[in-house]
């Protein structure tokens, strides 16, 4: 099994504090995609939507949306599971993987590629140029405030997000706020809920991965 990775985009760590959690370690194949290794013909040829992370399986599969990682990675290894403890945990999980993917990490995208120079003509990862839409970059701001005014009320009165347990959902949602970082967009100071978590979720050694 092979992680096609690269530290510092935010898709891939995820997979990789997911792994740090979990105690897995697993071969890793660095794809620079700074300098577009992603959009050669070695890389194409293992994922043809050109993004990391991808993870090759020892039969040849390539997973390459980092949900599926994930969750491939929780039933393959199921010791200290991060999905959740019971029925109820497990939705609560989902229920947020699901708002931090769509109000949060796509914000923060929609933000950072519609807005940023150098993401000129791809405002969409994967093969195809996309021209950016400046209105899309102003919305993804605001809704990257809105996001934070929601992950806060969650937050209030829990340790994490869903509950007294450390999830999927946390790392999710911690790799989400430092990707705000990115787009210039820093938590409010008003968020007292987001900051304490922050600097628990943030200190564990798995953050650094």
């Amino acid at each position: 099994m092979k992680l096609y990775d690269l530290p510092g985009p935010p898709s891939p760590r995820r997979v990789r504090v997911f792994l740090a959690e979990k105690g897995v370690e697993i071969d890793i194949v660095a794809v620079n995609i700074r300098e577009g290794a992603q959009f050669k013909p070695e890389f194409a040829a293992i994922n043809s939507r050109l993004t990391i992370p991808a993870l090759e399986l020892d039969n040849g599969t390539v997973i390459s949306e980092t949900d599926a990682i994930q969750r491939y990675l929780e039933e393959k290894f199921p010791e200290n599971p991060l999905f959740g403890n019971s029925p109820e945990e497990r939705a609560v999980v989902n229920n947020w993987l699901r708002i931090i993917e769509a109000d949060g990490f796509m914000a923060v995208a929609e933000a950072l590629r519609n807005g940023a120079p150098r993401f000129e003509n791809r405002a969409l990862t994967g093969v195809r140029n996309v021209a950016q839409i400046p209105a899309l970059g102003e919305r993804g701001v605001n809704r990257i405030g809105y996001f934070f005014e929601d992950l806060d009320k969650q937050l209030e009165g829990r340790k994490y997000i869903a509950g007294d347990t450390f999830t999927v959902a946390d790392i999710n949602a911690l790799v989400t706020v430092d990707f705000a970082g990115m787009a210039k967009q820093s938590v409010p100071d008003t968020c007292a809920n987001i900051a304490r978590w922050y600097a628990d979720v943030s200190s564990r050694p798995s953050a650094q991965a």
